[in-house]
């Protein structure tokens, strides 16, 4: 009978996931550490130092005030980046969105990947990207962050594909002619569309055909339930968190995570320290995070735990931000400090295949379901 109770216990265990009903975590070795880390391809699905590196910032050079550089890259064991080609809201009111795009991108194939050609590799595929890991070089991918990049024309958006972006954020903190951002809903003076407008849907149509990943950080909630609906391939959240545990409009709700997950998404967990703790988000709304101490570590860990007990263990990604935010966890100070994470998962009980999936897996398996709805999309032309 109390071997019966024992393998019920051990079931339960199990089914209620590693965040856990323990009380104590789990201890961990360094080389347990090293070799669960090593094993992972660890992808980082939104990186901002291009905003440091179109203005001539080295990534090959040491001891920045940057959280990202190629040594801290490759201690932290980044096996590949979707580097932002990041365009502010200003270039939409200078009418220079194309411009700004051009130049972020070029500074991603030119400052990054052909400067350093034997770390880095751009990779345009989830092919590419497993290739260029087995190489033992970084794959470099770019997304695009803020929808008015494409100044509402689908053959830019073409042209920015064919130069090898690979997602693209609808909005960042300002609405664009076409989708509704979570920056600015409360601003009665700037002109709304209840989500996605008619073009907008032809924009996710395109991006479908393409190949090219819808992603909806920054999107207000109408626009992400619309963009959702549209597509046709998963869709994803580059660079956010649970709003459950830090209610800010940039986090989502348990209920639009379930549901993305449904679809085959994945919500890629942002390091801003004003989007895991809501203290950090508080100070932050009075101008006063440096008053505030930064997140933690735990609060990454319980963002991500969050995720996999409400949509599963395929729900989940990285998407740090780094060098796009303030203030970042203790104990995830810059892109060498991923093992600290690897840590922090296996202590919390995930396994080392649940971190291989988190880390890499559960990106690289939507790359490969976006590719194959455009493959058949263009199969029926």
């Amino acid at each position: 009978m109390l071997r019966l109770v024992h393998c019920w216990v051990a079931a339960f265990l199990m089914l209620a996931g590693p965040s856990n009903l323990l009380t104590e975590k789990r201890k961990v070795s360094d080389a347990e550490v090293q070799n669960v880390h090593r094993s992972t391809l660890l992808i980082d699905t939104h990186n901002d130092v291009t905003s440091f590196t179109v203005e001539g910032f080295d990534i090959g050079s040491s001891g920045s005030k940057h959280h990202t550089d190629l040594a801290r890259l490759k201690e932290g064991g980044v096996g590949a980046v979707f580097f932002a080609a990041y365009v502010g809201p200003e270039y939409a009111l200078s009418r220079t969105s194309a411009v700004r795009a051009l130049q972020m991108i070029d500074t991603i194939r030119n400052d990054i990947v052909a400067r350093y050609p034997n770390e880095f590799v751009l990779a345009q595929s989830a092919q590419d990207l497993e290739v260029a890991h087995k190489r033992g070089r970084i794959a470099a991918l770019m997304g695009i962050e803020g929808g008015h990049a494409i100044e509402d024309s689908l053959r830019l958006l073409r042209d920015f594909y064919a130069l090898g972006v690979r997602y693209m954020t609808l909005t960042h903190t300002n609405t664009n002619n076409w989708a509704d951002s979570s920056g600015d809903m409360d601003k009665a003076e700037i002109k709304h569309h209840n989500g996605l407008t008619s073009f907008g849907r032809e924009v996710l149509t395109e991006m479908n055909r393409l190949g090219m990943i819808v992603d909806i950080s920054h999107v207000s909630d109408k626009a992400f339930w619309d963009a959702l609906e549209a597509s046709r391939a998963p869709i994803f959240a580059s660079h956010s968190s649970c709003r459950a545990i830090c209610n800010v409009a940039r986090n989502m709700t348990d209920e639009m995570i379930v549901a993305m997950a449904k679809k085959g998404g994945v919500i890629q967990i942002n390091f801003n320290s004003a989007f895991l703790s809501q203290k950090s988000a508080d100070a932050d709304r009075l101008a006063e995070l440096a008053k505030s101490p930064p997140a933690t570590l735990e609060d990454a860990v319980a963002h991500i735990s969050h995720v996999v007990k409400i949509a599963g263990i395929e729900a989940v990604g990285i998407g740090s931000d780094f060098d796009g935010v303030k203030s970042v966890p203790t104990g995830l100070e810059d892109v060498s400090k991923f093992p600290n994470l690897t840590r922090a998962l296996l202590e919390e009980g995930y396994s080392a295949s649940d971190i291989r999936k988190i880390y890499g897996g559960n990106t690289l398996r939507l790359m490969r379901a976006v590719e194959r709805v455009a493959s058949d999309l263009k199969g029926k032309q």
